[in-house]
């Protein structure tokens, strides 16, 4: 088989690239991990577990942990991005260089750039030798790191600008427990898969509070026509977001307790500040940089998306989270289908 010619590597020791290694381990031989710490490399050798990113999963002695990228990287020709979005600039700009020209560079990192308000593969794309550039694909979709760990099935998309790139990574990926289906929209899956933290930060926020199931069916709900809204500018389809990278997506990180940033958010109805939840959580939480992109976005594009500005102004401006709901309630009246119906058809020219 084709996936049995190919030296792959996972970019990435956090929770989900640990846990993606374990799905290419039941497909390879042999597989490579990189970890920019030494001493989490040689933990993962060593104890064969990420007690810190993963506890309670065995990992497969083929999986092999290194923090040399030139040494990771050598002769591969599938590379499985999974740094946070932050740090995903700088690691491809220090990989370029041992990258074959006949690599599949795929990433399934959900967040935006805040600097440039990019999406991860127009980052990746930038940073690649040109012959490079068309071979970029991302991985999303409704799957917690834990339950992929445990072999709990699961199903994701991958999507390429190329359907020939995307059904390699399907190929690559696909296992019994581990279902890959393909799409063409890169924008709608990238933005689908970064957006959906918003609204789980906001869920756990409502959860916090003591709201019910009425309050978070409208948030998720409500949540879906923004990620629509913003993905449709973007020149996205709105049919993606029906699909696994939008509303699956949507519905598993913001229902929950594996979510990150659905614990984020039940923090923020605490009362503690964005410092001193990454400090407690001691991972990335990339919905909370999310929301600085996403509304900066939504201003510069004129996109109404009061859910991420509400939320914005309780992480970053010291609005109480409970005035944030009110002023959610409080909005004026409007059609339910009315906003994403006109940006779509206006867009299209109907």
């Amino acid at each position: 088989m084709e996936q049995q010619q190919r030296d792959v590597c996972v970019i990435g020791a956090g929770s989900w690239g640990t846990a993606l290694a374990t799905v290419l381990a039941d497909n390879f031989p042999a597989v490579h991990m990189w970890a920019r710490r030494p001493e989490l490399a040689r933990e993962i050798n060593e104890k064969h577990e990420n007690v810190r990113y993963l506890p309670g999963v065995v990992l497969p002695s083929r999986i092999v942990c290194m923090d040399s990228l030139a040494e990771a990287l050598k002769d591969k020709t599938f590379i499985l991005l999974v740094v946070p979005s932050h740090a995903m600039r700088e690691t491809v700009r220090a990989m370029a260089p041992f990258l074959r020209e006949d690599a599949i560079i795929a990433h399934a990192t959900k967040g935006i750039e805040i600097d440039t308000l990019k999406r991860m593969s127009e980052v990746i794309k930038e940073e690649l030798p040109v012959a490079l550039r068309s071979r970029v694909a991302v991985v999303s979709g409704p799957s917690h790191a834990e339950e992929v760990g445990l072999k709990s099935p699961t199903t994701v998309v991958a999507a390429a600008d190329d359907l020939s790139i995307a059904e390699q990574v399907q190929d690559i990926l696909m296992t019994s427990l581990f279902r890959v289906y393909t799409n063409p929209d890169v924008v709608g899956v990238e933005i689908g898969g970064s957006l959906k933290n918003i609204i789980a930060l906001a869920a756990g926020l409502s959860d916090g509070l003591g709201f019910g199931d009425n309050v978070k069916a409208a948030l998720l709900t409500r949540g879906l026509a923004e990620i629509g809204r913003l993905g449709i500018v973007s020149g996205a389809n709105p049919l993606t977001f029906s699909g696994l990278a939008g509303l699956g997506d949507l519905v598993v990180t913001a229902t929950s307790r594996h979510s990150r940033n659905w614990r984020a958010g039940q923090m923020i109805a605490q009362g503690l500040t964005v410092s001193e939840i990454l400090q407690k959580m001691g991972m990335v939480v990339e919905g909370i940089k999310t929301t600085q992109a996403v509304y900066k976005i939504a201003k510069e594009r004129n996109v109404e998306m009061p859910i991420t500005r509400e939320l914005y102004s309780v992480l970053f401006e010291g609005k109480s989270a409970r005035e944030a709901v009110g002023d959610l309630m409080g909005r004026v009246r409007r059609h339910e289908m009315e906003e994403v119906a006109i940006d779509y058809f206006s867009s299209h020219g109907k």
